[in-house]
């Protein structure tokens, strides 16, 4: 896992003015510190990232799964830190890494997935578009980066065999 690459993406994406849990302006140092502490999760098993490259050595855009450890919630996974550099955007990165996600928890024997966005983001056009379903809107969630307070949408998706009611 390229830590460094990774650490720049989650910088310029708040800085581009993502709400993904950091306000602005971020340091490198707390970006990196916070993607080091991921890879323990990575080492295991309790998280996957996916790094889509620029074609050159910049990481565009990632997405990442939280799997639980609880014994009742193992069929289920979080959809976390989905997210494309502000120049990398529109190109359709975004939904590629989410169809990665959601085909590699599908392989895991994930049958739903869920996630929380910004309400009124690019993000939660996203989700609709590829078939997640609105749960409800939690009001004064979480601070954007410019410390606005604002309201979070949950959304969840059953893939796999649970896409089909089993």
């Amino acid at each position: 896992m390229c830590v460094t690459g990774l650490a720049g993406l989650l910088t310029d994406t708040v800085a581009g003015g993502a709400s993904v849990g950091f306000l602005a302006p971020l340091d490198h140092s707390e970006a990196l510190a916070w993607w080091q502490d991921r890879v323990a999760g990575v080492a295991a098993g309790r998280l996957a990232v996916w790094a889509a490259h620029d074609g050159g050595d910049r990481i565009a855009g990632t997405v990442s799964l939280a799997f639980p450890d609880k014994p009742n919630s193992r069929h289920r996974a979080e959809l976390v830190k989905l997210m494309v550099r502000p120049d990398a955007r529109g190109q359709g990165l975004g939904g590629r890494l989410l169809a990665t996600a959601e085909e590699a928890a599908a392989a895991a024997g994930i049958t739903l997935l869920h996630l929380d966005t910004e309400t009124g983001s690019p993000a939660e056009r996203l989700y609709r578009s590829s078939g997640w379903t609105r749960a409800g809107v939690i009001p004064d969630y979480a601070a954007d980066p410019a410390g606005a307070v604002r309201p979070t949408t949950i959304y969840y998706k059953r893939v796999g065999a649970g896409a089909h009611g089993g």
